[in-house]
């Protein structure tokens, strides 16, 4: 039986040689690395983690999706989703809601923030934690506490990330809450007035208009202000003539305008020209009130939150935290008497003091024979 030559199959196996050996040398020298290592479509086991907890997230199984992305960080501790599994925890405790789950969205959020400082999602946990609290504001006439924690975490956000997208709403927000701020002292000094402690009112208004220039009722306080000072006498004169001037400078078109004016007259007191400044923004502000609805003002007594709609649309508020002032019928102490004026400093010691050259250098000491003097052997017998 005699062979035949099939050149055909010579040449296939050659070729599946040559592509086997290629293969060979391209999978063991010449690897082509994933440009994206990790994306939408891999089957790495950290990615398919971080979407199973995502779905729960969105089916609101919260502690199934924190249990998965915990496995998520403990096992896979230099994954790229590592930074996202830590926010997504919190979003998670945010989401849940409740007094526990806002607690703990805020302590994750203050972590994300503290171990990933300069991204982008850190500027949003901090939006996310001065929201917390503004939820849990109440009204002017309540409890303040959460509105100075709201006030606290905004104004973090625009310090430590002016540049955020978050920051203009930010401004806003804090505008708003400084509006009820200011209204909770507001309540307090006309209940004072009323009551004709002109002294509290006076002190409380007056701290009300510095720390919280940007209030609806500013020209109003100044108002009260001027007549509490005017009803505690001639001492406090100019007092209420800075009040009334204020009014005339600061908030040209409020309705105690002309009113502060006659008053100033009636003081023999210089009228100041309205600041230009003043009557754009009072402009501007006016151009862009939104009255609420009627449905909003009836429902206000059944709603826990605050009335903010009269709150400032511009302006910079304020940054500085508020500053209690001693009423001025009040003596304030002189500042050097009875105590130290200057500068304490510290500076090494030089040359030899009493301490070094009298061992007990104490007053009324008795005094102490020097440490080579000789012993007199009467004085050891008179002691026995």
């Amino acid at each position: 039986m005699t062979s035949t030559f099939r050149p055909t199959s010579v040449i296939q196996a050659a070729a599946l040689g040559l592509l086997m050996s290629l293969a060979t040398s391209s999978c063991g020298f010449h690897r082509k690395p994933y440009e994206n290592p990790i994306t939408k479509d891999t089957q790495q086991p950290d990615k398919i983690l971080y979407d199973r907890a995502i779905k729960d997230i969105e089916h609101s199984r919260f502690e199934v999706a924190r249990l998965t992305l915990n496995t998520l960080i403990n096992t896979y501790d230099s994954s790229e989703y590592l930074a996202k599994a830590k926010l997504a925890i919190a979003d998670s405790w945010y989401r849940q809601g409740g007094p526990e789950g806002m607690a703990q969205s805020e302590a994750e959020y203050k972590d994300f923030i503290l171990f990933y400082p300069t991204m982008e999602e850190a500027a949003e946990s901090q939006s996310k934690i001065c929201q917390i609290h503004v939820n849990q504001m109440e009204k002017a006439d309540r409890d303040s506490n959460n509105a100075l924690r709201a006030e606290q975490e905004c104004r973090q956000l625009l310090v430590q990330f002016p540049n955020s997208k978050f920051a203009r709403d930010a401004e806003q927000r804090l505008r708003e809450i400084q509006e009820v701020l200011a209204e909770s002292e507001m309540v307090a000094g006309d209940f004072y007035h009323h009551k004709g402690a002109f002294s509290a009112a006076a002190n409380r208004l007056t701290g009300l208009v510095g720390q919280y220039p940007l209030y609806s009722k500013a020209a109003e306080a100044l108002w009260m202000e001027g007549d509490s000072y005017g009803r505690m006498g001639p001492r406090f004169r100019q007092k209420a003539g800075d009040a009334y001037t204020k009014i005339v400078r600061d908030y040209p078109l409020s309705q105690y305008a002309e009113a502060s004016k006659k008053k100033l007259q009636e003081m023999e007191l210089p009228v100041p020209d309205a600041d230009p400044a003043a009557v754009a923004r009072m402009k501007y502000e006016a151009a862009n009130h939104v009255e609420p609805s009627r449905l909003h003002k009836a429902t206000s007594l059944i709603r826990r939150g605050p009335e903010v709609s009269a709150a400032a649309k511009s302006g910079t508020p304020t940054m500085d935290n508020p500053k209690r002032e001693i009423p001025e019928n009040i003596p304030k102490p002189a500042d050097t008497a009875g105590g130290f004026s200057g500068d304490v400093t510290v500076a090494p010691v030089n040359g030899s003091s009493a301490l070094d050259t009298q061992p007990d250098a104490r007053p009324g000491a008795p005094p102490t024979a020097p440490p080579n003097a000789p012993v007199d052997p009467k004085a050891n017998n008179k002691k026995k």
